[in-house]
């Protein structure tokens, strides 16, 4: 079975559509496998199963019996080629021994060469002929059992049970005599029956194999910029149930140098609600705020949420004669000065997702600078306190957000030009936080977070839903036009 749709069917982070799956334990972003999902996986898995047995060559049989009237006949079959595979019914189930798949009702056509070699004391010189023939497999059954586990944050593949059975056999042949044809009935069906089934489980094994190294291949950290990574490793063994399989990785953003989680994000067993609000999708992908709250932290640590501001599109606020009336002093001391905002946030945004949106509280310092003969003079901080709501939605396979301010406070942080009017100020500030603070954030929050997907793979009628702590991406997944080598990895888009 080929090893790369096999892989979707696990690495989808697939997610049930009703009801709870058994709690993962630490694991911030979280999905299982549905019933839908699965069945999409498995007539995925079965096609291109059909595509790595089509064209497979069977070894050459050879044997020999005793003809009455015509002597000893040895007979080669060799070119034994699977031309094609039909099947008509097949079936998936998970539990706590692992994935079944198992087709059933199978039809397989297969073409072979024949030659034979005749010789008795009647024809001591031997008689020999050769010729095609085309083979028709009917009943045929394949199953195999599959468990999932992991050892050390990678997901391992484990082949339990597997094999292939043939039922019916006929065959037919182009030239040749009347005896050879009861011959190849008597004396090689049984050979050619035990040839396909060996091929066909022969092939079972190698992709389990191939896909097993595969996964311990995955990286457990993905680079997602300069500033972080993604901790992409597995936690807990996957969750089986009648109906689904629930994964977890790590999810966690953490710094470039950091090897050790971050402090306070530890969690015990976290019960993941496996509600798509009555839709009958095939994956949710399950986000807990901490994976939020540790990309806020690490952008923080690594300097990346600082502003210099000398332009916007009111330039005139940025010049000290627009504040002779709102800071007499400050026009006072430097007229008709250019100025410029360094803003920059004070701590790590505080983000919690709520039971209809995310809502984030974020302290910016807002300092004003004045630009006097080549020199960059602070003369005032003002702190704002923001609280903004954000929506969230999917591009692509991007989760991304647009943040909508709800309100905000300041206040005078510190002053080298006496007391300011914190109620003009205000004003100020609105201009400031609406035409180039959130326009700022939002160029950020645009380019999304990747969610774990394999490559090739999309969303497809991508729902939003929010459960506190987390959010939700209840969504379809189609194949575009894509077949997984084995080089390939996951795909994260920074």
């Amino acid at each position: 079975m080929a090893p790369s749709i096999i892989f979707s069917l696990l690495c989808l982070l697939l997610v049930s559509t009703c009801g709870y799956v058994q709690p993962l334990e630490e694991g911030f972003i979280s999905g299982v496998i549905s019933d839908k999902g699965l069945e999409y996986a498995k007539e995925l898995l079965i096609e291109k199963g059909i595509a790595s047995i089509v064209m497979l060559q069977l070894p050459e049989i050879e044997n020999s019996a005793q003809v009455p009237l015509v002597g000893n006949a040895k007979v080669v079959l060799s070119d034994i080629t699977i031309t094609d595979v039909q099947v008509n019914s097949s079936s998936v189930k998970t539990g706590e021994n692992g994935i079944v798949l198992v087709v059933s009702g199978a039809i397989v056509d297969l073409s072979m060469r024949w030659r034979y070699t005749v010789s008795s004391w009647l024809i001591p010189i031997g008689i020999s002929d050769k010729g095609t023939a085309s083979v028709k497999v009917t009943g045929m059954q394949v199953g195999l059992t599959i468990n999932l586990r992991n050892q050390e944050g990678t997901l391992r593949l484990s082949l339990l049970d597997y094999g292939c059975h043939v039922g019916d056999l006929s065959i037919k042949l182009d030239g040749g005599a009347s005896w050879l044809y009861q011959l190849l009935v008597d004396a090689f069906e049984g050979n050619i029956a035990s040839a396909v089934e060996e091929g066909i489980s022969e092939k079972i094994k190698e992709g389990i194999e191939k896909l097993d190294n595969f996964l311990e291949s995955l990286p457990k950290k993905i680079s997602l910029d300069n500033s972080s990574t993604l901790n992409v490793s597995f936690v807990g063994n996957p969750v089986m149930s009648s109906s689904s399989i629930a994964i977890a990785i790590n999810g966690l953003f953490t710094g470039k140098k950091e090897v050790l989680l971050p402090q306070g994000y530890h969690h015990k067993k976290l019960k993941i609600s496996s509600a798509c609000g009555g839709l009958p999708k095939m994956i949710k992908v399950s986000i807990h705020e901490s994976v939020f709250k540790s990309a806020s932290e690490v952008y923080f640590n690594a300097g990346k949420m600082q502003l210099i501001v000398d332009e916007l599109p009111d330039q005139a606020i940025l010049n000290t004669a627009e504040w002779r009336f709102i800071v007499p002093q400050l026009y006072k001391r430097y007229p008709n000065d250019d100025m410029q905002l360094n803003i920059s946030i004070s701590s790590p945004p505080v983000i919690q997702v709520t039971y209809q949106d995310v809502g984030a509280t974020i302290l910016v310092d807002i300092t004003i600078d004045v630009l006097e003969d080549f020199e960059v003079i602070p003369v005032a901080c003002i702190s704002v306190e923001i609280s903004a709501s954000c929506a969230v939605e999917i591009v692509g396979n991007d989760i991304v957000g647009r943040l909508t301010l709800q309100e905000f406070s300041t206040y005078l942080k510190w002053s080298k030009i006496g007391k300011l009017h914190m109620l003009l100020i205000k004003s100020l500030m609105s201009s400031v936080l609406k035409t180039v603070v959130l326009p700022y954030l939002n160029f950020k929050l645009k380019r999304g977070f990747p969610l774990p997907i394999i490559d090739g793979y999309g969303f497809q009628n991508a729902k939003i839903l929010y459960n506190h702590p987390w959010i939700a991406v209840c969504s379809d997944v189609s194949l575009e036009d894509y077949y997984l080598d084995p080089q390939s990895t996951l795909a994260y888009v920074s």
